[in-house]
């Protein structure tokens, strides 16, 4: 591994797990909050699945716009901007008094964290050593899933000491500080930065990228990446499904309290945290032995959904606490090893515009939180089956598999008139 762990370009990743981390807990927290405020507010679960996924409308507008800006304005001002919008939404969640007004500041919440992940991307395709893409993609997402892992212990523990109203106060001042200081470290050009040392520079790509002005050709990359963006809604259905109704189906399906619930939901989690950690090294690894990205990337993102569908299999056939909770937790392992590979693809395929490649790539996702707890919640409410919305992600999980084949990482995007190219296949075996 290139990247300098304690060096500035370690420390700049370490700030995008941090923020990886706080959008996680601020956009999940609701699942964990749910159970106090839906009887306050008054609604059923259908409403609270609309609530799950309402920010995902902003969100989803925002992962192509977002990507944009990130390119053209560069990762600083955008995700401080970002960041100041996520936080004041979930300051506001915490004063909403029905739900119109929950919707709203869920709305906005989807505003700010929309642009966040695909201009992250942008940050870490100067910050990054090429070797490095799939780790520095996995151990943001792993701090994601950490952050998802520790959401129901940890707003539940706000909930007992602060109230749940409380608790979103307490979150929303965290991101305040996060964007505080990302203001103040972050520079789009790595030359530039006051800690930087040659020999890390040495190892970033294209420094001019920085401050290059960017004239997408949307449709062109948007035909390119459209097998990328169908394959990762596949994902994103079982993440939001995951995200949503974890902590909710212990309690309901096996008549646990809400802090055994909470342990319960938070181990299932914590198998994303490991599976995003492996997918990335993994993929990497695999980079470097065979220099083929339809090994690194591609396969192994049909080994994790093939993972999926196995893995949830025995909580439909053994329903018990034990075997649900195990169930889940490889399920989320093997959706989660498709993570790294998964956003280093777009990097691969277009560099030059990985913000905005990213950022569709990211809609299915975007478009996969919008659908899947809506969709969720009404099939719980027809039929009071809380395992029917997991048989939809084992379906999806094998489509997705299906269609990984049509994603191709190993062709380099060709700009309009431009000279066909490869990707970037080959990595010095150093």
């Amino acid at each position: 591994m290139r990247l300098k762990p304690f060096g500035a370009t370690g420390h700049v990743l370490w700030l995008l797990c941090l923020m990886y981390a706080i959008t996680y807990i601020d956009r999940v927290n609701v699942s964990t909050a749910a159970v106090q405020f839906k009887a306050e507010l008054g609604l059923d679960n259908t409403q609270v699945g609309l609530v799950f996924s309402f920010f995902a409308w902003p969100y989803l507008i925002f992962q192509v716009i977002g990507g944009y800006i990130g390119d053209k304005f560069g990762a600083r001002r955008v995700l401080t901007v970002c960041a100041l919008i996520w936080a004041t939404a979930t300051l506001a969640t915490g004063f909403v008094g029905g739900l119109t007004s929950m919707l709203v500041a869920r709305f906005f919440l989807g505003l700010g964290e929309g642009a966040t992940f695909p201009t992250a991307t942008r940050a870490m395709s100067t910050w990054t050593p090429k070797e490095d893409r799939g780790f520095a993609q996995g151990i943001t997402h792993a701090a994601a899933r950490l952050g998802n892992a520790a959401t129901p212990l940890l707003v539940t523990w706000l909930m007992v000491a602060y109230t749940w109203r409380g608790s979103f106060w307490i979150l929303g001042g965290i991101s305040l500080l996060w964007a505080l200081y990302w203001g103040y470290y972050f520079r789009d050009n790595p030359a530039e930065h006051k800690n930087i040392t040659p020999a890390e520079i040495s190892t970033l790509p294209t420094l001019g990228q920085a401050r290059e002005k960017v004239r997408v050709p949307w449709l062109a990359l948007a035909k390119r990446m459209a097998p990328v963006t169908f394959v990762y809604f596949c994902y994103g259905w079982t993440l939001w499904l995951f995200l949503s109704w974890v902590p909710q189906y212990f309690q309901h399906s096996f008549g646990v309290d809400i802090k055994k619930a909470a342990i319960f939901a938070g181990i299932s989690l914590f198998g994303g945290v490991v599976g995003d950690t492996l997918g990335g090294v993994i993929s990497d690894w695999l980079l470097h032995r065979t220099g083929s990205l339809k090994i690194a990337r591609r396969n192994v993102v049909i080994f994790g959904f093939l993972g999926i569908f196995l893995s949830l299999v025995p909580m439909l056939l053994a329903p018990s606490v034990e075997v649900a909770t195990a169930s889940l937790f490889f399920g989320f392992f093997f959706a989660e090893i498709c993570i790294g590979p998964m956003w280093a693809i777009p990097m691969d395929i277009a560099p030059k515009y990985s913000g905005t490649a990213s950022g569709l790539m990211n809609t299915g996702s975007a478009f996969a939180a919008i659908v899947s707890p809506v969709i969720g919640g009404w099939i719980i409410d027809s039929t009071g089956n809380w395992d029917l919305p997991f048989v939809g992600s084992m379906v999806l999980a094998l489509v997705g598999a299906t269609f990984a084949f049509t994603m191709r990482p190993e062709r380099g995007f060709t700009e309009p008139g431009a000279p066909a190219t490869t990707g970037a296949h080959a990595v010095a075996r150093s």
